[in-house]
């Protein structure tokens, strides 16, 4: 990877992790679009540079973690799904969903769920005060449909915030606990990925793993801040149109490609 690769791709994964359009399908797609040869180090980078926007939600959300030991164990309710799916289908997602098809096909279905959501649920009112009275159930139902979002394309935003929904929180409370449900779900992800792999890495290959965590942890709380904003005053559909034009731009793009 080159520099201006890097950088490209940690903006992309700060800006794209915590919205529901896909982050690593953003980085498939931006890889494909640039050449990235997609070898040990480069699926290393893409792994190591979460933990940059990791972070910038850690510090974000530092006050809610230390209210009390509620929102741990609603948390870890909802964790469990995504740790027993997780294990058990690592080597079948990594091996044969990671493409640039699977990717552009789950963004437009992501698309067309997240409009119909905002039309006819993001509406109504909340049943909770806070994000911790969520009872055990409806979080462990969050993350049965965190699960999902191990399709590539899919987007672990976008499949929290949509069973957070249809499990009686609001459009704000939703992206609340999704984005709180990505730091365990991150870091456990993440660091399962990075014993996997192959850590020896040249002195050029660690400067840019350290540039793109910084770059990835400035735009993912620009993002974050925009985002909570946004999703208050308006809704998701936005999100759900551009899911749809982007997966159908890249399958016509792969499609006139095979055919020239």
């Amino acid at each position: 990877m080159t520099l201006f690769q890097t950088i490209i791709i940690a903006i992309i994964e700060g800006l794209t992790e915590f919205l529901p359009i896909s982050s690593t399908g953003h980085m498939i797609l931006a890889s494909t679009a640039m050449g990235i040869h997609d070898d040990e180090f480069v699926k290393t980078f893409e792994v190591f540079i979460q933990l940059g926007a990791i972070l910038a939600i850690a510090l974000m959300y530092i006050k809610r973690f230390f209210r009390g030991l509620k929102i741990y164990f609603k948390l870890l309710a909802a964790f469990i799904p995504t740790a027993i799916v997780g294990l058990l289908a690592y080597d079948i997602i990594k091996g044969y969903l990671f493409n640039p098809v699977v990717v552009s096909i789950s963004l437009v279905l992501g698309g067309v769920i997240l409009i119909l959501i905002d039309k006819k649920v993001v509406s109504r009112e909340s049943e909770l005060s806070e994000v911790e009275d969520i009872s055990y159930k409806n979080a462990f139902f969050i993350g049965l449909f965190q699960c999902l979002s191990m399709v590539p394309g899919t987007s672990r935003a976008a499949a929290t915030i949509i069973g957070g929904v249809f499990n009686g929180l609001d459009k704000k409370q939703a992206t609340e606990f999704s984005f709180l449900l990505a730091v365990p779900t991150m870091m456990a992800a993440g660091g399962y990925d990075l014993i996997k792999s192959d850590l020896a890495f040249t002195r050029d290959q660690i400067i840019l793993l350290a540039i793109g965590s910084g770059i990835a942890f400035i735009s993912a709380w620009i993002a974050v801040k925009l985002f909570i904003r946004y999703v208050s005053n308006h809704g998701f559909t936005a999100f759900g149109w551009y899911r749809i034009v982007l997966g159908i731009l890249f399958l016509a793009l792969m499609w006139g490609t095979d055919l020239g």
